[in-house]
């Protein structure tokens, strides 16, 4: 069975609903990146930051799954389907996917500001009376930009022996999952799902359009060819 790698960003989760910070010149719905999305800005403003997120993990929780997440499932039958997201929400996990890995966190874990390793299931809000077990304080699982990206070299090594690559509402501009596509072998089919394509940093086929659309066309056909 052919392995396919499907390297995932907001543009899938747009098509639920979901918007994304990148859509409007840096705020996320009002908000400054800077603001809520660092570790500077959790130590300045925990509750900020918290609220934040609670917002972010009842809107996400309440988005269903769409068509481009339902087609990744389907071709399980036919490829290994490895999925590597940028995205924080389960859309990929409630569709039925069975092997994503989340670039930058998760929102519904949470882990311990002082033990990382420490990682608990959390699908209600996070307060700042909210501990680990042994008392210390909790923050979002979430990859703040600034921090280092523990699940990239995992990423790499799935990427590396792709049959074939496909990157779904993702610019590639955000580093270093921008960088991913470069590890795909040389003979590696790679396509771009995208309404709005850039340049991709090496030879893809183009789908132009939303990943809701281009998904499920794309499957089909790797299906049919499988």
């Amino acid at each position: 069975m052919k392995k396919c790698v499907v390297l995932s960003g907001a543009g899938i989760s747009a098509d639920s609903g979901l918007k994304t910070f990148r859509d409007a010149g840096g705020l996320w719905e009002g908000y400054k990146v800077t603001d809520v999305c660092t570790p500077e800005a959790f130590a300045r403003n925990p509750d900020l930051v918290l609220d934040f997120y609670n917002m972010r993990r009842q809107q996400a929780n309440q988005a269903m799954p769409n068509a481009a997440h339902e087609a990744l499932v389907r071709l399980e039958s036919y490829y290994h389907v490895q999925i590597i997201t940028q995205n924080v929400d389960d859309l990929h996990e409630r569709a039925g996917s069975s092997h994503v890995l989340h670039l930058h966190g998760e929102l519904n874990k949470v882990r311990s500001c002082v033990d990382e390793n420490e990682i608990l299931v959390w699908t209600g809000d996070l307060k700042r009376s909210d501990t680990d077990g042994k008392g210390h304080p909790l923050r979002p699982h979430i990859v703040w930009f600034g921090e280092e990206v523990p699940a990239f070299p995992h990423a790499v090594e799935q990427v590396r022996d792709a049959d074939v690559v496909m990157v779904v509402g993702t610019s590639l501009q955000v580093y270093p999952a921008a960088s991913l596509l470069e590890f795909a072998p040389p003979q590696a089919e790679c396509y771009l799902v995208d309404p709005n394509p850039r340049q991709a940093g090496r030879m893809v086929e183009v789908v132009p359009k939303k990943a809701k659309d281009g998904v499920p066309t794309l499957v089909e056909e790797l299906i049919r060819r499988a």
